[in-house]
């Protein structure tokens, strides 16, 4: 007599629903560290914002009291020694940092623009545009860079120390005419007027090719130096149209704005023969490698020395989104050069845009 084994117990997948299953599972396990590290950033920023509230706060309160009462320095240094008894283990209560909070009140308290962003980027952040930028629209655009862009307290030091205000500023493209309204602030402080690379270890006397070779074998400090926003794609990036072979020197792709960057190097002086040339690199990459979904490609002509009415007159009628932009081992802007920056109205125009 035969007899029947009832099966108990869970029923066992098969072996195709295990792996989909471990799938599955990877898709949820990238899903919820995802969401852990939203939810970790979005906690940093909710307490750097209290942090930098309360220094504000304090330096508010200090302000009032010796405005009100008369007090002088003693009060700040008897208050730092009772916080730090008060709060032993928390820093930030020392008596220069309290002065710090004090001078960081005074000078925005009375910005109405400017008030919200210092509450976005850290206080170490905000520290150094307090100390290194005396121009209030100096300091409201290294506000507002580092707000968008999320600048580290390193690329901060690295963009003032490298003068991208000042060199942002002055840069010269034809962007007004050829780009949308929609990119144009983002492309204008894509090209800066100047850009140094004193972390190449090149002498004076070099080849376009050694420069290039240079560029690539830094190409960490040379990104950074760009802006921080580009992807390396490629150098001699190799066009090909009707059988002939072209190529360009260096091609990024900036990721704010979501285009391709065509950059020739050029070790001598700025020649308008150079910007035919781009157009027709530009033209190219827009025909055979830009993709649907990306904006028009932008080019970047990359001299040692230019002369800005020249520049002027050759961007004037060319039809694709060109910059023209010098190189320096060193990073003084020359002040001929500070004096011609744009009229506070229309840096304040720009800063809007950002």
């Amino acid at each position: 007599m035969t007899t029947s084994k009832k099966t108990t117990g869970k029923k066992l997948a098969p072996a195709v629903r295990e792996a989909a299953t471990a799938q599955e599972y990877s898709v949820l396990l990238a899903e919820v560290k995802a969401r852990i590290q939203s939810a970790q950033y979005a906690a940093l920023r909710a307490v750097n914002k209290e942090l930098v509230g309360l220094y504000w706060d304090i330096g508010r309160l200090i302000v009032e009291r010796q405005q009100r009462e008369g007090w002088g320095k003693a009060v700040v240094a008897q208050l730092a020694a009772d916080l730090q008894a008060a709060f032993p283990g928390t820093g930030g209560f020392s008596a220069s940092n309290l002065w710090r909070m004090k001078s960081f009140f005074e000078t925005y308290s009375g910005a109405e623009k400017l008030a919200p962003l210092v509450r976005e980027i850290g206080w170490s952040h905000n520290l150094l545009i307090l100390e290194r930028c005396q121009d209030p629209l100096e300091r409201e655009f290294y506000l507002r860079m580092t707000c968008k862009f999320g600048w580290s307290k390193n690329v901060l030091a690295h963009q003032i120390d490298n003068q991208s205000y000042e060199k942002s500023l002055l840069g010269q493209t034809n962007f007004d005419q050829t780009l949308t309204q929609a990119l144009r602030a983002q492309a204008k402080l894509a090209v800066t007027d100047e850009y140094a690379f004193d972390f190449l270890e090149l002498g004076e006397q070099h080849s376009e090719r050694e420069l290039e070779r240079a560029l690539i074998a830094r190409i960490e400090d040379f990104l950074r130096a760009m802006g921080g926003m580009f992807a390396f794609m490629g150098s001699q990036y190799r066009l090909e149209v009707e059988g002939k072979e072209f190529f360009i020197d260096l091609l990024l792709f900036h990721r704010r704005l979501h285009a391709l960057v065509a950059i020739e190097l050029k070790i001598g002086e700025f020649e308008p023969e150079f910007v035919g040339k781009m157009q027709f690199y530009l033209a190219a990459l827009d025909a055979q490698v830009r993709q649907e979904d990306e904006n028009p490609s932008i080019g970047i002509i990359l001299c040692k020395e230019k002369t800005r009415t020249i520049v002027e007159y050759a961007l004037r009628d060319a039809r694709k989104p060109i910059g023209v932009a010098t190189y320096e081992i060193t990073k003084t802007l020359p002040k001929k050069l500070k004096d011609q920056l744009p009229s506070p109205e229309a840096i304040a125009r720009l800063l809007e845009s950002i």
